[in-house]
């Protein structure tokens, strides 16, 4: 009979994933996991089989953690103009206020765009804002547009990371928005 586990699959998933958004993907072997988790090496292995199919679960969990949020924006945001711009405003914030860790954020990109089931799910999250972003605006593909504008908005603001992130997005739709009408 197999001992019962002292930490759920979430609840280690979401240990790795703070360990990977603070020192990035790298950082995420068995050997760190073990130390911020008490869990030993061989269950870490046991669970995982390999660094890199837990690298894979942290991340799959962290798109299920950002569906869930955005999904959650979606029906809170009115599907105005201003929604659209509530919307990806609100997704911003958990880009952090510092360059620093804007940066270690790309590094959880890099390993999105190279494994092909983050890759799905980064697609598949892209065509939901996008046609959310359709609604709000009422004028498509003015939705991709704009989605791609907010990623545009993000790398700049972290070449000049003045100001809150959120506050920088909601300048530069504003701008964008005023730009397409």
């Amino acid at each position: 009979m197999p001992r019962p586990r002292t930490l759920s699959d979430e609840q280690l998933l979401d240990m790795v994933l703070g360990l990977v958004h603070a020192e990035g993907p790298g950082a995420a072997t068995f050997g760190a996991v073990a130390k911020i988790s008490g869990l030993s090496g061989s269950t870490l292995v046991q669970r995982f089989a390999t660094k890199a199919a837990m690298l894979r679960a942290c991340l799959l969990r962290a798109w299920d953690r950002l569906d869930m949020e955005t999904a959650r924006l979606i029906r809170s945001v009115a599907e105005t103009p201003e929604g659209a711009i509530e919307l990806l405003a609100g997704l911003s914030r958990d880009y952090g206020d510092d360059a620093a860790s804007y940066a270690e954020g790309l590094l959880v990109l890099r390993e999105d765009l190279r494994d092909p089931a983050l890759r799905a799910r980064g697609a598949a999250w892209g065509k939901t804002l996008a046609a959310a972003l359709d609604r709000c605006l009422g004028k498509p593909p003015l939705g991709r547009l704009m989605l791609s504008q907010w990623q545009g908005c993000l790398l700049w603001w972290g070449f000049e990371p003045k100001g809150s992130v959120e506050d920088y997005v909601r300048e530069e739709l504003s701008r964008f928005l005023q730009a397409a009408a």
